[in-house]
């Protein structure tokens, strides 16, 4: 089992589905099941703290270089409010790890915001200064 899930995933991933519905549970291939279902969990971490990274990043911008603000930011803003929005909808355990992720996505969203704007990171306070509502528009 182990060598199909190495040589290709896709039928792995189709093979272990059907085992499952037809309750064949001893044939699964437990160990790499184990292993992408935690990394799904992942995945879906990283999503969140990705959406949050350009959201603040575009926060950051709008709130230090109000002369360039424009359509493109403002609808990059609303889009990833949207996306953030969707994602929690379908993952609502993530909600217990979104300050986790916005601590997170500040990191990296403060030296996008300074190479995108070409001020130094240091113009940008060393912890995130928007609340949750701020973040999501509420």
């Amino acid at each position: 089992m182990s060598s199909l899930y190495e040589q290709d995933f896709y039928q792995w991933t189709i093979e272990q589905a059907n085992l499952l519905r037809a309750g064949a549970l001893s044939q699964l291939d437990i160990e790499n099941l184990i292993e992408e279902v935690e990394s799904m969990g992942r995945s879906e971490k990283r999503e969140l703290e990705h959406r949050l990274t350009v959201l603040i990043t575009h926060l950051l911008k709008w709130d230090h270089q109000p002369e360039r603000r424009g359509r493109s930011w403002e609808n990059t803003i609303r889009i990833q409010r949207i996306d953030i929005r969707k994602v929690l909808k379908s993952s609502p355990g993530l909600n217990s790890q979104f300050e986790d992720a916005v601590y997170s996505a500040y990191e990296k969203a403060v030296i996008f915001a300074a190479d995108e704007t070409g001020l130094p990171e240091s113009s940008f306070p060393e912890t995130c200064p928007y609340t949750i509502e701020k973040i999501m528009g509420d």
